[in-house]
């Protein structure tokens, strides 16, 4: 992980009004102040919030896991827990009462202690469980308290000295996995070392200081216990929960494909998907041959990691058999309207790990147009967009991701380019949706990495419409479901025009607007290659997936009908492109004890950002441009990274 430089100034709380009521103290403070009461050091339990909260409060609202307040401090008696259709698949968050409500078992059966105990915490500090839920400063002084009473427990003295303290930040992760508790410490270490800030849920910035003479705990030799089967980093707490290859008795088969990946076919892609369902009901799904399958799960709760299908092996996840044959794909447990309580910090730290090791091994670029949301994955047909999917939605922090994979994201030009990559600040940017709890109502205030896209540049124009997501010829709204007038960040696409604060981007074939100040930018420059339609063509057909030639195809293979999707690059338009490929096709109408053959094209292909979605063009078709910015940043600047 790169990490940006601390802010070296903490903030002061305001001091109240004279005769009015005093201010709530600041967040900052609290932690000095919890610090001093319990003898913890401050960067310790710094350290060990932003790693369970990022510091968010959240005031009443609980995790997956029943965690609350800036230290998550864990009621289980208010976990939450999927509610599930007649067909046991997961329809939607609901609360589930009552002391049965107790933190999910892992693949392998395992059940964690629970050291950050709410309630414990409250009889340390005398409080009521209730106020440890909804109060920061309750809260705060409860984990510090927690983390004292493990030092002690470990039989180690209240150190001023943070090193000190390695053991007992181990043990407050609360796993039973040696390397997954070793894991937590060195990233709560590592923090300390290199310091952090953020601006929190409630507004406030704070400001872990660096440390660097903090020196890291010497390397365990112990390694984690694992099948043999699983492909995982070793910092990770992964086990192995198999997917069926079996024939069923409808005389298909399922649920994944033999392959011998990247031997026969080179693996470009990773999906990054949510479960839309908690993380048992999805233990249980990839283990039905009748249903779809993917490569990984990964937990709310604790990051935990269970693989399913071997990485060579291809799985049925993306919605795209083409995208199918060249991807890995990951689920991560949550519901995309209900991010605070199913994103949690674990989880995105575990999946970065898991998808860095992924990249390295199979050289995969760590960029936006091969670390794919579901909801980037094209339609492979026409008629097949109105049924793609939308996770894991506008609340996914992919520039938080980034950072965590070790690859920012960042101006790469000047802020006049002719190319752009869509940036905002997730804390601050807060676009309207509806729909996460019901129809057309609307959502909460919260950050989001999605930048939604006007016909002309003015906040009152109409939204671009999608006429393959709404073919019908609706009109785009903001539903938090709704793909048709919406960027993400990291995305790149090429400069349609300037105006004022106002930025137009080519977007399926229509000038998009978004707005783009320069004190508040959601987007900046870029550098890299564009195609555009070679002299001659009026227009370009754009694709679901890269097929290959109709002499490709040997004899008993079906060759696969091309189905343009119904987009217009037209002459002059232009759009961003960081991939070359070979149009390729693996027919998966049989099952078989060796892997099907891979139908290998000779004309090649790129990949395109074309919308939300990426798309597919015959090079043939199109001249590359290059891109006329390449200096750094000015003006139109990114807002400074989180860690």
């Amino acid at each position: 992980m790169t990490a940006s430089a601390a802010l070296l100034v903490p903030l002061l709380a305001g001091s109240p009004a004279c005769g009015g009521p005093a201010a709530e103290p600041k967040l900052q403070n609290v932690f000095t102040d919890a610090a001093d009461e319990y003898h913890v050091p401050r960067s310790v339990l710094m350290g060990v919030s932003y790693l369970q909260s990022r510091w968010d409060s959240r005031p009443g609202a609980p995790s997956v896991a029943g965690g609350y307040g800036p230290m998550h401090l864990v009621d289980t008696r208010q976990a939450k827990a999927p509610a599930t259709s007649p067909s046991g698949r997961a329809e939607g968050p609901a609360i589930a009462a009552g002391p049965s409500a107790a933190p999910l078992e892992n693949a392998s059966g395992n059940r964690s202690e629970q050291p950050a105990d709410l309630r414990r915490a409250a009889l340390l500090i005398g409080a009521p469980a209730g106020r440890l839920r909804t109060d920061a400063v309750a809260n705060v002084r409860g984990g510090a308290a927690l983390l004292a009473a493990v030092q002690r427990q470990l039989g180690k003295p209240l150190s001023t000295d943070p090193e000190d303290w390695w053991d007992a930040v181990a043990r407050f992760s609360g796993t039973d996995d040696a390397a997954s508790a070793a894991t937590y410490a060195d990233d709560v270490f590592s923090l300390i070392r290199q310091g952090a800030h953020r601006t929190t849920d409630a507004g406030e910035r704070v400001t872990l200081p660096a440390s660097p003479r903090v020196r890291p705990r010497a390397a365990d030799a112990a390694k984690a216990r694992r099948a043999k089967e699983v492909e995982c980093p070793p910092e990770l707490d992964c086990d192995w929960l198999g997917a069926p290859y079996v024939r069923t008795d409808d005389g298909s088969y399922g649920n994944h494909d033999l392959a011998d990946r990247p031997r026969d076919q080179k693996i470009d892609y990773i999906v990054i998907h949510d479960t839309e369902a908690g993380l048992r009901s999805m233990l249980q799904t990839v283990q039905n041959p009748k249903e779809p399958s993917w490569h990984y799960s990964i937990s709310s709760r604790d990051g935990h990691v269970t693989q399913h299908v071997r990485t060579k092996d291809m799985a049925w996840h993306a919605g795209n058999q083409m995208l199918n044959a060249r991807s890995i794909g990951i689920e991560h447990e949550g519901f995309l309207k209900q991010p605070d309580t199913w994103y949690t910090e674990q989880m995105y730290r575990a999946s970065a790990r898991l998808v860095r090791y992924l990249a390295k091994k199979y050289d995969i670029p760590l960029d936006r147009q091969h670390i794919l949301g579901h909801d980037n994955v094209p339609g492979p047909t026409a008629s097949s967009i109105p049924a793609m999917h939308d996770d894991p939605g506008p609340f996914w922090d992919w520039r938080h991701y980034f950072d965590l994979l070790g690859a920012p994201l960042r101006a790469t030009a000047e802020a006049d380019s002719d190319m752009v990559t869509v940036l905002p600040d997730y804390a601050a940017h807060m676009p309207a949706f509806t729909g996460c709890a019901q129809a057309g109502t609307p959502c909460a205030p919260h950050g989001s990495s999605a930048v939604r896209l006007r016909t002309e540049p003015d906040a009152s124009a109409p939204l671009v419409q999608d006429p393959g997501r709404h073919p019908g010829g609706e009109a785009s709204t903001v539903d938090v479901d709704d793909l048709g007038s919406r960027v993400s960040a990291g995305q790149t696409f090429a400069v349609a025009g300037y105006e004022g604060d106002w930025t137009a981007i080519w977007y399926q074939g229509q000038r998009a607007w978004f707005k783009n100040a320069k004190d508040h930018p959601t987007a900046v420059g870029a550098s890299g290659r564009m195609v555009t339609p070679k002299a001659g063509l009026s227009e370009v057909p754009v694709y679901g997936r890269a097929l290959p030639e109709k002499d490709a195809y040997p004899e008993g293979v079906p060759e696969q009908p091309e189905s343009p999707l119904p987009y217009h690059f037209l002459a002059g338009q232009r759009y961003a492109t960081q991939s070359r490929l070979i149009g390729s096709h693996i027919d998966r109408s049989e099952f078989r004890d060796t892997p099907s053959p891979v139908v290998a094209g000779h004309e090649e292909w790129y990949e395109i950002q074309l919308g939300h979605r990426i798309a597919f063009v015959r090079a043939s078709d199109v001249d590359v441009v290059e891109s006329r910015g390449s200096g750094t940043t000015a003006g139109n600047a990114a807002p400074p990274r989180e860690r």
